[in-house]
């Protein structure tokens, strides 16, 4: 007699639109619970899905959506930290508060979120934390100094989360992203993109079925001895 799967709550930020959206689309389809966050209201209606909104780079919000599913009485097991924003300047041209903004939601935001979802997963000695890094990192692509920089500190960040909460049970891992078609990039130049493009081993767009492939990996019971490693698609070597 098979044992029956155990429904997982997964925790995804920025599920407005892009990724993020169709991550929470894709496990919402495959039975699990899943719980969304952005700044604006959400459009996704789900009998097992629930929204907060919140920014995620304000430690107040994030206090009290965590304050809210331990009233609850939630048990997490995934977390995803898909929120990030990008924007193409020269340093030269970057204005401080455009740097601050990219910081302050890809890294702190990332970090305010493991930290109050690790909290959780303590008590149960099992999680799952999956962070999201880019090309933009290894490339060191002109024009995405700030974005670059987030992501590499997410890298890092990964990595030395990873060593901290091993011995609670929870993996941290990451997923490197090639372009894949959302808001992030529709203003870059088709020729930089498929220059972008040229510099992988594998030349295209990234699909969601590229990245759930790489979550599911991660999530699965199965890799709980995966932990501390940063996986780039598309044949991008670190």
């Amino acid at each position: 007699m098979k044992t029956r799967t155990r429904i997982k709550t997964i925790l995804i930020t920025g599920t407005s639109k892009g990724i993020g959206h169709k991550l929470a689309e894709y496990y919402l389809a495959r039975g699990q619970r899943v719980i969304g966050c952005s700044r604006s209201e959400t459009i996704l209606e789900h009998p097992e899905y629930s929204h907060f909104q919140a920014d995620v780079s304000q430690e107040k919000d994030v206090k009290d959506i965590f304050a809210s599913l331990k009233r609850e009485g939630t048990r997490l097991d995934v977390l995803i930290n898909n929120a990030g924003i990008a924007s193409m300047n020269h340093i030269a041209t970057t204005p401080v508060e455009t740097f601050r903004k990219i910081i302050e939601t890809n890294l702190t935001g990332t970090f305010l979120f493991s930290r109050e979802a690790a909290r959780m997963m303590m008590k149960n000695k099992n999680g799952r934390i999956i962070n999201f890094t880019s090309v933009a990192s290894p490339l060191y692509l002109p024009g995405e100094a700030a974005y670059a920089a987030s992501k590499a500190a997410i890298e890092n960040f990964t990595v030395v989360s990873a060593k901290e909460f091993a011995p609670f049970g929870i993996t941290v891992n990451a997923v490197g992203f090639t372009p894949f078609k959302t808001d992030l990039i529709k203003s870059v130049p088709e020729e930089k993109m498929n220059d972008l493009l040229e510099q992988q081993a594998i030349k295209r767009y990234a699909r969601i079925e590229d990245i759930t492939n790489i979550t599911d990996f991660f999530i699965s019971e199965n890799s709980d001895f995966i932990t501390a490693q940063v996986l780039f698609l598309g044949g991008i070597v670190k």
